[in-house]
């Protein structure tokens, strides 16, 4: 299929799910990336940590690829540019503090002096052939969050990113609606967070967190407070920050991603009013009582600073019977269970653990009915394209648009390509998606046979088996066989002789050509080890035996 007659859209990553968020655009066969971002992997990918998207199939079209434009600097939306970039070698278009972000992503991965990033100023706009970029202020948990319009020869598209109408942000501006309602003439579709759709009303001012947590700061005279959100978070940082110095209480950041964000964000001209911010070695010369801890982890992370501050495993950091956690952020689905158990820790160690459950102490970045509503109302776009969102999401989504005056709604999944202009808008056809993982550096499909036996050891263990065979086909020594996470072989007393014996019998059940054959004694052998196993527990453990052949007569 050729690009070279139209105005197409096609995300790979962020449409079906939340997070790791990667679209593209093609106008007259030329492309243009707008974000490339990270999710982070559950229970399905043990020991994996990132999960990003397969971006494949743009990369063997790289030669059209006009640039990547980075909307803002939360990671699924900036987080995979340094891990996948090299597949693309394409300039990267952002503004000044998700550059900052960037920055430090590329050192990282060793490649800063090979990508060309251009900062452009918030507000303003860009020319890459035949897309005109402008950039319009909105309003997110982030600074500089940029929605793109985007005008082609064949109409204009409204690119929302992730954002919300909040009156009073605390960091940076309010969203630039007027600005919004003057480019938004014939607006042919919207591609719009989705995110919240679900929920009613308005998704509340970062102002507003601030008046409730100085209240409940005002509260808690003794002892340390805690106090932990996404580090991505800044206007959360200087709401923080703020309070603690009206409360008489020192800010000290606990978390190598804070002290990043935070150094980013002064150099943007961010947080430049505030105290000096303290380090984990400060903390022993404060009085408890003036000791404000802002950390990572809010996610009940295992390395996150307060996971490890609640096992007592913090070099510098501790808290005592009576102190106060403050969980300033949504429990994202999928780590609930992790998270709750964080909770439940802290609190058999005698810590009040206060979430927004129990408090107002946080506010949703993206956009409720009443803001989705809004959007539309200014836009009125012709075409309404739901991403960031799950199934639900994207479907409700749809129906929200045309109530409110669209004239297609679009269910789109990671892959769709779609044909917006010229012509009715339609799906086309659908190219190669999908996960990767992030393991050891490098990428690896999520479906593949290593994580495919990864997951196969968590769940049902390993068994190692040794059988030493004369050159005549027979068992010289008792097999020996050690089996590692598969059952626990104290309450089983009688497994191993259960193992020997299945063994012994099922080789010489063998014909004797076949006992003189090292592939056949082997795989014997590991069916004998699974079926006792099988039997008794229910579970298939990854099998390795291994032959080695005597001369008895040396």
């Amino acid at each position: 299929m050729t690009f070279n007659d139209g105005l197409y859209f096609l995300p790979l990553g962020g449409s079906g799910e939340i997070g790791m968020n990667l679209n593209l655009y093609a106008c007259n066969g030329k492309w243009l990336m707008v974000d490339c971002g990270i999710s982070f992997a559950d229970d399905r990918a043990p020991g994996i940590d990132v999960i990003v998207p397969d971006a494949s199939w743009i990369a063997e079209r790289k030669e059209d690829l006009l640039a990547i434009v980075v909307t803002h600097a939360h990671e699924d939306h900036v987080g995979a540019v340094a891990r996948l970039w090299r597949h693309f070698q394409c300039p990267v278009y952002t503004s000044p503090f998700t550059a900052e972000i960037l920055h430090n992503k590329l050192t990282e991965e060793g490649i800063e002096d090979l990508v060309e990033v251009n900062i452009v100023s918030p507000g303003s706009s860009l020319q890459l052939e035949d897309f005109h970029l402008d950039f319009v202020d909105l309003t997110h948990s982030i600074p500089e969050m940029q929605a793109l319009m985007i005008s082609t020869p064949y109409g204009k598209v409204l690119h929302s990113g992730d954002w919300k109408l909040d009156p009073v942000p605390v960091v940076g501006p309010e969203s630039n609606m007027d600005k919004m309602a003057e480019i938004s003439d014939n607006v042919l579709a919207m591609i719009c967070d989705s995110t919240n759709v679900f929920k009613k009303g308005t998704s509340g001012s970062e102002g507003d967190v601030q008046e409730s947590l100085d209240i409940l700061l005002g509260t808690l005279k003794e002892g340390r407070v805690a106090v932990t959100t996404f580090a991505s978070n800044i206007a959360r940082l200087k709401t923080v920050a703020t309070i603690a110095q009206k409360h008489d209480r020192h800010v000290v950041l606990v978390g190598r991603s804070l002290h990043r964000m935070t150094e980013a964000a002064k150099n943007s001209g961010y947080l430049t009013d505030l105290p000096p911010f303290l380090t984990e070695k400060d903390v022993g010369y404060l009085p408890r009582e003036n000791v404000l801890l802002l950390c990572t982890g809010s996610q009940g992370e295992p390395r996150g600073a307060m996971a490890r501050i609640a096992r007592d495993d913090h070099p510098q950091i501790s808290l005592d019977k009576g102190d106060t956690v403050i969980f300033s952020s949504k429990v994202i689905p999928g780590n609930e269970k992790t998270l709750y158990a964080l909770h439940n820790q802290l609190t058999e160690n005698g810590i009040d653990v206060i979430t927004e459950a129990e408090e107002f102490v946080h506010v949703s970045g993206h956009p409720a009915r009443d803001e989705l509503e809004q959007m539309y109302k200014t836009v009125q776009p012709e075409i309404a394209v739901p991403v960031h969102g799950e199934a639900r999401h994207l479907k409700e989504h749809c129906k929200l648009a045309l109530s409110l005056g669209a004239k297609q709604a679009i269910d789109i999944r990671n892959g769709d390509i779609l044909k917006l202009a010229p012509g009715k808008a339609g799906i086309t056809e659908t190219v190669p998606a999908g996960r990767l993982a992030i393991d050891a550096g490098e990428t690896t499909s999520l479906d593949g046979e290593f994580l495919s036996t990864r997951r196969k050891l968590v769940f049902n263990g390993a068994a190692n088996a040794l059988l030493i065979v004369n050159e005549n086909g027979q068992i010289a020594e008792d097999p020996v066989v050690r089996l590692r996470g598969v059952i626990d072989e104290e309450n089983f007393p009688e497994l191993q002789d259960s193992l020997k014996k299945e063994i012994v019998n099922s080789h010489y059940e063998m014909t004797k050509r076949e006992r003189l054959i090292d592939a056949e004694v082997e795989e014997t052998a590991r069916r004998a080890i699974r079926k006792v196993v099988r039997k008794l527990a229910g579970r298939r453990p990854i099998t390795d035996v291994h032959v080695v052949r005597i001369d008895e007569d040396v």
